[in-house]
């Protein structure tokens, strides 16, 4: 289907499967679902990541997947109840989706049946398009895109990498990203880089801003990529006369 396709869906708590989608499933989190649920719930990232995920390493891989922990009895969501979803407006983009997902060729499937959702049973019609809108999808879309210009890099090389430091910066950049603005903001960082004041600012106020600045670090210091200056004060000397 593509975008122009109207799908047949509803979901709400008089659909007898109501929550059920939420139990029992594999939800892989990126960067900006991190940072949206982390501040749904009011705690730092570090305590996010702790108490809410598991961190899954991938052989050869830089980047860990990073997926929202169930609950030990139930298997259900940690943020769902019976009377639906406590941290909605900042649902991870699969929930967002659902029951969507997009193809490689950016068409789209339904990833269930009827027989599982009792939504798609409901007679209501809704363009995708629209729906993609309605849901809040396209800042995922937007962040989620600038996410793939690091890991897809990342993938496409073999990065001969065995200090482990690297790979606690590579993540803390990417997710824990309270640790990471002290990191930039408190630490000799800004005395090393040219950054200049707006940006400081940016960082300082926004979780987004500060996610867009980690992904331009990642850039810089994992795949070489010129996007950020030293400054002269911080060059060696050989280099500053050379």
């Amino acid at each position: 289907m593509d975008a122009e396709h109207a799908f047949q869906f509803r979901c709400s708590p008089d659909v007898p499967c109501f929550t059920e989608c939420c139990q029992d499933i594999t939800i892989v989190l990126t960067p900006y679902d991190v940072v949206r649920l982390k501040n749904a719930v009011g705690i730092p990232s570090d305590q996010f990541l702790d108490r809410y995920t598991v961190i899954v390493p991938k052989k050869n891989l830089l980047i860990p997947m990073v997926v929202l922990k169930m609950n030990e009895q139930d298997k259900r969501c940690p943020f769902v109840s019976e009377t639906g979803c406590g941290v909605y407006n900042d649902r991870p983009w699969p929930c967002r989706m659902y029951p969507l997902d997009m193809n490689e060729d950016g068409t789209f499937s339904i990833i269930t049946d009827s027989s599982r959702c009792k939504g798609l049973d409901e007679k209501e019609y809704t363009r995708i398009s629209n729906w993609l809108v309605e849901q809040g999808v396209p800042i995922y879309d937007e962040m989620n895109h600038l996410f793939s210009q690091v890991t897809a890099p990342l993938k496409a090389q073999e990065l001969d990498i065995d200090n482990p430091k690297v790979f606690q910066m590579t993540f803390m950049s990417l997710y824990n990203v309270d640790k990471f603005r002290d990191f930039v903001l408190k630490s000799s960082f800004l005395e090393r880089f040219e950054v200049d004041e707006t940006t400081i600012e940016k960082v300082k106020r926004s979780d987004v801003e500060l996610l867009k600045f980690a992904f331009e670090w990642i850039k810089f210091g994992i795949l070489g990529q010129k996007v950020f200056s030293i400054k002269e004060s911080a060059l060696p000397k050989n280099e500053e006369q050379g």
